[in-house]
């Protein structure tokens, strides 16, 4: 069988809590990520979908080792990336790049977008002088930017126009795999619909793969082949797009798709809500036994005293639940 691009098996990070004035010692620890594995193929798109605080952001930098993590394995094409020093990262950082959630905040505002896109190329010796230049401007062109857009800074463009600089500099070192970390959450919807376009037209031009983490459930559908769920650090349930979006297993994904409105009025409005009740926990004391326990309508004493495994119902599609919805009696 093909090697997957990318193979993170039981990965787990956690921050720890500190406290003292003249000695520190550690009085908790923030459960950020605990215990996620997930299988990426070469020319897939993996979305990643789940609440706010459930660990997407700090998977996605685990996985390039910009934190490392506190246990468990990555592999990019078969090699562990874990415990690798800089140095040794360095040949495989040119392989996977991070396309950062904040336009404004990922580029340097002191340097001009011909530096921040050709710095990588420049670091990696792929080019240097009138060829770096060309082929920044190329780049440039490629995401829907101008040539002459080299000399200017970063507060000249507005949000979208930094997001596909931001783009352009993930393409520099043509990569296998970009990490594309809500790339859209922060732009206008029109914006949103040409972003999503271009990251579609540039994985089938240079052969990408994507773990594609967003908030938007209509935005993942149109981008990604597998959608995973995560929960409170963990993940609750992985399928291919078709089976999660057309049968639910997971309440917490059943809860996530019913918040998606229907373009149809009528069947918007005829259909059945599942609103939950309460708040997230806290990573820092997650509950006993299934993590969603606390804010779940089927709830059981399983549920509260035994943690559910992830257990496949179709080909490909597994869901950590004691009572899964959407299946044959």
């Amino acid at each position: 069988m093909e090697t997957p691009l990318l193979e993170v098996t039981d990965v787990v990070k956690h921050f720890p809590i500190k406290s003292g004035v003249v000695v520190e010692h550690e009085v908790g620890r923030v459960r950020a990520v605990d215990g996620v594995s997930l299988t990426l193929r070469q020319g897939e798109t993996l979305g990643l979908v789940g609440e706010s605080g459930c660990g997407k952001s700090t998977l996605c930098r685990t996985i390039l080792q910009l934190t490392p993590p506190s246990s468990g394995s990555v592999r990019f094409l078969g090699e562990e990336l874990v415990g690798k020093s800089r140095r040794e990262l360095r040949p495989l950082r040119r392989q996977m790049q991070m396309i950062f959630q904040d336009p404004f905040a990922s580029l340097n505002p002191r340097k001009r977008v011909g530096q921040i896109i050709g710095d990588p190329m420049e670091l990696h010796g792929l080019a240097g002088g009138a060829e770096l230049r060309r082929r920044v401007q190329d780049l440039l062109d490629r995401v829907g930017l101008r040539p002459e857009h080299y000399n200017r800074f970063p507060h000249e463009f507005s949000g979208g126009q930094r997001q596909r600089i931001g783009i352009a500099r993930a393409l520099a070192l043509r990569p296998k795999l970009i990490i594309a970390d809500e790339p859209v959450s922060a732009l206008d919807v029109s914006v949103q619909a040409q972003i999503v376009n271009l990251l579609r037209d540039l994985q089938q031009e240079f052969g990408l793969s994507y773990l594609f983490v967003a908030h938007d459930l209509g935005v993942v559908r149109h981008m990604s082949d597998r959608v995973a769920v995560m929960y409170l650090g963990k993940v609750v349930e992985e399928s291919p797009t078709d089976g999660l979006y057309g049968r639910p297993i997971h309440p917490y994904s059943n809860a996530l798709l019913s918040a998606v409105p229907i373009p149809d009025p009528r069947r918007n409005a005829a259909r059945e809500r599942l609103v939950l009740d309460g708040d997230v926990p806290s990573p820092t004391n997650p509950p006993e036994g299934c993590r969603f326990h606390t804010r779940c309508p089927w709830c059981t004493e399983v549920c509260i005293e035994q943690e559910p495994a992830l257990v496949a119902h179709d080909p490909g599609h597994v869901a950590a639940c004691h009572h899964p919805r959407n299946t044959p009696e």
